[in-house]
């Protein structure tokens, strides 16, 4: 008689043992069919009465076998919970994250017996590689279980290999292993589904992410919020928020109740676009309906009015947020100083900095950023030199994007020594200076004049491995429009298509401002109407660049 503990607090006793192995499949030398125990088992259920099911039938149930109940996508046991890794299992994780060919790892795992223990063991390797983003040992581990081992196929394995896949793309794999699924009688699951349809979305295959969304009422699971929410990250995630806003009102429309994570989302998409309206109004409208919003909700709602800079709407959600009994993060503390910040309120957002370590909660990577940003928007390079040296005094390694913000920070004191020195310090420690930092220095060249280190850093970029893109050349035409240096400005205009790039709302823009300061109206009336013939609409600064031409001209 053998006991044995399985994830669903459940007591087995199964009658008989197969050479010591669990869950044994044999295949016959001659036909090459499976031999599966037919024997029925006993169990004790969790309130202490004999039950007894059959192999079978509970391998065709929701989640495809007992072992399917171990992980689900978006849930405690990937998302919440670390797994606790034994001695064997971080022997295995340690070796497939350094063994790259396929039939290493699998002869590897081929030694490993066949048992409770082993199948734990790479369940946890696998989550843990998931924790880590790591999608080709997954890949690797989920494949020798499903079509090399003697374990018995499993839903969950299943489910987490077409996840990996559709974390790099493979769309075409993860349906592949979706009709595996299929062929091996598992019975798919909302998680099937949600995995999948992310994974259609990731490659813009909408329409293959709607027939799946259809697809799965066929096995009888009409699509829950797991799925909606997956559908509506997938959107979010492929640059579609008009489609993502459509699939939740959908959802609304067929009964299906938004949870925490839905108007969590939703709130994030409206923020992302500057719509803090549209944030708070599904913030008050998740509150109607009894649905009790959570930190990352809060954080959200925070980040939406931090990008507009309005920090008192942002502090008042964060006060309402400690009424509720919730207790604020590292990143809703960084939320309410990027208000701050984006306001023009550099000791506002100092303050907070400060609040946050006497609550005892430490700053991160992410929050000395913020500081060097915020004093750098004010002015104040030398405020934010302090901070950016304090975050190396700390330990915490400055990224290319802390770099990026102290040269902003000397770029606005048109300190341009300082900013070559910046960029040195990014060489010498390994971040080699990528478009946007050569995009800032080419500006401060072309503002302060120095036109031939502007063509030198020019130059270079095209040369470089990081190639010149339309916002480096809308800065040429920009500073050239400006020194009046047309023929110039018509040059690199004329050979964006030879770089096969198009012009944006920028650059058709900055060619207006050009001619209307030097009052050459009819120029700038024919440049007008060429940016509609070409397809680009005006936005806020072709209007303000009107409205400046106007005003010129009355006068």
């Amino acid at each position: 008689m053998l006991l044995v503990r399985c994830t669903l607090n459940h007591i087995f006793i199964e009658s008989s043992i197969r050479n010591g192995h669990f869950r044994r499949r044999e295949k016959n030398s001659s036909s090459g069919d499976v031999k599966k125990s037919k024997s029925d088992r006993v169990y004790i259920d969790k309130h202490g009465k004999w039950r007894i099911f059959d192999h079978k039938k509970m391998s065709r149930k929701r989640c495809g076998s007992l072992r399917g109940q171990g992980w689900k996508y978006g849930s405690g046991f990937v998302d919440g919970i670390f797994p606790v890794l034994g001695p064997v299992a971080h022997q295995i994780l340690n070796f497939v994250r350094k063994e790259v060919d396929p039939n290493n790892v699998w002869a590897a795992l081929d030694t490993l017996p066949v048992t409770h223990e082993t199948w734990d063991d790479l369940i946890n390797v696998a989550v843990q590689l998931r924790l880590n983003k790591q999608w080709d040992p997954i890949a690797l581990i989920c494949q020798w279980i499903l079509y090399k081992s003697s374990f018995q196929t499993d839903v969950m394995c299943y489910n987490l290999l077409i996840d990996a896949y559709g974390q790099k793309s493979l769309y075409k794999k993860a349906e592949e292993t979706y009709v595996d699924l299929l062929q091996a009688r598992c019975i798919p699951t909302e998680d099937t589904y949600a995995l999948l349809i992310k994974a259609y979305c990731a490659c813009g295959l909408l329409e293959k992410a709607e027939a799946a969304f259809v697809d799965m009422r066929k096995y009888g699971l009409p699509p829950s919020e797991i799925v909606y929410n997956a559908y509506i990250d997938g959107l979010m995630k492929a640059g579609n928020p008009q489609r993502a806003i459509e699939i939740f009102q959908r959802m609304k429309n067929d009964g299906c109740q938004p949870s925490t994570d839905t108007y969590t989302l939703l709130i994030n998409l409206h923020g992302k676009a500057s719509q803090s309206y549209m944030a708070l109004k599904l913030f008050n409208e998740m509150r109607s309906q009894k649905c009790r919003p959570d930190i990352c909700t809060y954080t959200a709602l925070v980040n939406a009015f931090a990008r507009e800079g309005l920090c008192e709407k942002a502090e008042e959600i964060f006060e309402q947020m400690q009424q509720d009994k919730l207790e604020p993060d590292v990143y809703t503390y960084n939320a309410l100083m990027e208000a701050y910040s984006r306001a023009g309120f550099p000791y506002g957002a100092a303050e907070i900095f400060s609040l946050m370590r006497h609550m005892g909660c430490e700053p991160d990577r992410a929050s000395f950023n913020i500081m060097v940003d915020a004093y750098g928007r004010a002015g104040l390079h030398e405020d934010a030199q302090a901070v950016f040296n304090e975050m190396k005094r700390l330990g915490i390694t400055p990224t290319m994007k802390s770099h990026m913000l102290l040269l902003c920070a000397y770029s606005r004191a048109r300190n341009v020594d300082k900013c070559e020195e910046i960029v040195n310090q990014m060489s010498e420690s390994g971040l080699e200076p990528d478009t946007f930092v050569l995009n800032s220095m080419m500006h401060l060249y072309g503002r302060l004049g120095q036109f031939e280190k502007m063509e030198e850093v020019l130059t270079a970029m095209e040369k470089g491995p990081y190639g010149a893109d339309i916002s480096t050349y809308n800065i040429l035409i920009n500073i050239y429009g400006r020194a009046g240096f047309f023929e110039r400005m018509e040059g690199i205009f004329q050979s964006l298509p030879t770089k096969n790039l198009k012009p944006d709302v920028v650059t058709w823009t900055s060619r207006l401002g050009a001619y209307s300061r030097k009052k050459l109206y009819a120029r700038c009336l024919e440049i007008f109407e060429e940016m509609i013939d070409a397809g680009c609409h005006p936005d806020g600064g072709t209007a303000n660049t009107s409205i400046s031409m106007l005003k010129r001209r009355s006068n």
